[in-house]
């Protein structure tokens, strides 16, 4: 008979989202040092970022269909193995004649992972604490903002001391060895879908629903705000202020602290109440991070930070609640759409940025030529300048997502204290 240990399963959950976020926080930390040493452009910066947003929903999609049938264990030594690779072979890339593929690839698998580490933890944590999801799924995540604070500050202390990007990845090796030897040595209980005898039927008519089409529409736009944002801000800001890594972090370490407290505030203020809220506090910091600089930026990362801490938990868990016959495959829909979302923005938001310091380079100019400049020369003071003006403006353009979510989770706050008011009122005839 399994003995089924929920604590060690929720630790060694968290400690495999840890490894996730580090990926996150380390690479974002080192992107520009790989982009230099490499010699790769803001396009290919830009389509080796994006990989990590199109492999997790790869994974997580594909995940999602397969975990109810082979279980969450199985899973779950996948995603081992493929963090374990593309760790390795990160590490490996200066032995390539060419950069990108090896961090194309090595994105490629981590994102992979990432997925597969949702794909299978997210209804893991929702089967296990099946009488408290969203408070718990907040927890849980809680280890990726951990994550992300952890890695930019590594990447910045090591940068400081002198120590490469090599061993700042090489970091991510030990969580990856711990979680993997413990989900091989813990059993696991199946999905709570299958637990409850739910057919492949309901739960495809589940996710068919207008309500979960909404939420799968709107997931597009709160994971663009936050892990675009995110992945980028040390790029984008990199000659706003010298201290773009930090900011980061603040933002994290927001984030870790309001996951910490979710249970009073999501019980106080409902899901949907705490989506609008979320919505409007992301909107203010993104306009005020387009918009400030010195140490105004701060204020901006901590406002921003406090928007977009519950979005991603929160999103799983209104699923989760309110949409139980979609199971395991309605919250990894979920995540997957978040990430294929930030994939796609990635991409054309990175030719865009280098679209943006091109005109703002002196006629004539390339931007190959301006990028490769000699430090201290003119040319690159005026990259430099044209990066200024660039990330700022990349900001702006991404600050209307929020502002759209505004309108849409004002409409589900009434929407659902209707559909609830009358539910009770059904109950009590």
């Amino acid at each position: 008979m399994k003995q089924i240990q929920p604590r060690s399963l929720f630790v060694a959950s968290c400690l495999a989202l840890l490894v996730t976020s580090l990926s996150f926080g380390i690479r974002a930390g080192i992107l520009g040092q790989l982009g230099v040493q490499f010699h790769l452009s803001g396009q290919e910066l830009a389509v080796i970022t994006g990989t990590a947003f199109w492999g997790f929903p790869l994974a997580v999609v594909i995940g999602g269909f397969i975990v109810d049938a082979i279980g969450m264990k199985r899973l779950l030594v996948a995603a081992f193995v493929l963090h374990l690779l593309g760790i390795i072979l990160t590490i490996s890339t200066p032995y390539f004649s060419s950069g990108f593929w090896p961090l194309f690839i090595s994105t490629l698998f981590i994102g992979m992972a990432n997925g597969t580490v949702e794909a299978a933890c997210n209804p893991l944590v929702a089967t296990i604490f099946p009488d408290n999801k969203t408070t718990k799924l907040n927890h849980f995540h809680l280890w990726f903002p951990g994550g992300i604070v952890v890695g930019t500050l590594l990447v910045f202390f090591f940068n400081e001391i002198g120590l490469g990007w090599q061993l700042q990845v090489a970091t991510m090796i030990i969580p990856t060895l711990i979680y993997g030897y413990l989900f091989l040595r813990l059993d696991f209980p199946v999905t709570e879908r299958v637990a409850a005898g739910v057919s492949n039927k309901q739960m495809y008519r589940s996710i068919a629903s207008p309500l979960f089409l909404f939420m799968f529409i709107c997931m597009f736009g709160t994971a663009i705000t936050e892990l675009f944002t995110n992945q980028w801000i040390e790029i984008l800001l990199k000659n706003v202020t010298t201290y773009g890594i930090l900011i980061l972090a603040l933002t994290a370490g927001v984030q870790v602290l309001g996951r910490a407290v979710a249970g009073p505030i999501v019980h106080r203020m409902s899901p949907t109440g705490v989506l609008l809220g979320s919505a409007i506090l992301s909107a203010l910091g993104l306009y005020l991070m387009g918009s400030a600089s010195g140490n105004m930026l701060f204020v901006a990362a901590i406002i921003f930070g406090m928007g977009i801490t519950y979005f991603w938990p929160t999103m799983l868990g209104f699923v989760s609640e309110n949409i139980p016959e979609s199971g395991a495959l309605g919250m990894n829909l979920m995540g997957g759409a978040g990430m294929f979302a930030v994939s796609i923005y990635t991409i054309f938001m990175g030719g865009f940025y280098d679209n943006i310091i091109a005109k703002n380079l002196p006629a004539g100019a390339t931007l190959d030529a301006y990028r490769s400049a000699a430090a201290g020369s003119t040319e690159a003071a005026a990259f430099a300048q044209a990066q200024a003006v660039a990330g700022p403006e990349i900001i702006n353009v991404t600050l209307v997502i929020p502002i759209i979510l505004i309108v849409a989770f004002g409409g589900l706050f009434f929407y659902m204290r209707g559909r609830n008011k009358q539910q009770l009122q059904t109950a009590n005839a």
